[in-house]
């Protein structure tokens, strides 16, 4: 099913993750965030979208938002391919001057696609006539478990992500 009626398409809020790089708390460096990601479906694009929260005494952080665009393309029922295109960054302040209340978005293009091919390209160039070559390493998850509300899918580096509908009940309480 394409489009407004994707089974994926629509926002999830993460409730789990086995990610480092996806999981916030206050405690961390980063300080607290929510996370989720969008889907629509009718363009192909998923945003990753991070709300990194005010801090206790009141102040906001210097980077309030980050969002991570990727093209997703359905590979199988189950396999969704990533094509990471660019982050856009929301900041409170730039280079420590205060904006007065004032955001400033940067927007970032994702180099790795483009990089991890020239990588892939001397490595096989100093391997030439070698057994073992590597190839490009793909981006991708695979859908483990939907339904209406409910999401649970596994990245290429193993990573579990369990996810859910803003609009699921049960689940409110996790999403606050």
């Amino acid at each position: 099913v394409n489009g407004t009626r994707a089974p994926l398409n629509g926002p999830w809020k993460l409730l789990f993750t086995t990610a480092a790089d996806a999981s916030f708390s206050k405690n961390s460096t980063r300080g607290d965030a929510k996370a989720q990601n969008v889907v629509d479906a009718v363009k192909g694009k998923i945003t990753n979208v991070i709300d990194f929260a005010t801090r206790d005494d009141g102040t906001e952080p210097v980077l309030k938002q980050l969002n991570v665009v990727i093209k997703a393309t359905a590979n199988s029922p189950t396999r969704v391919a990533l094509n990471f295109l660019y982050a856009k960054a929301v900041l409170t302040k730039f280079f420590f001057f205060p904006l007065f209340g004032r955001k400033l978005v940067l927007y970032i293009p994702v180099p790795a696609a483009f990089i991890t091919r020239i990588i892939v390209f001397f490595t096989r160039l100093f391997r030439f006539g070698k057994t073992g070559a590597k190839t490009v390493p793909k981006a991708y998850f695979d859908v483990l478990y939907l339904d209406d509300e409910l999401r649970v899918h596994k990245t290429g580096e193993d990573n579990i992500f369990v996810q859910g509908k803003p609009t699921w009940a049960a689940a409110s309480r996790f999403f606050e």
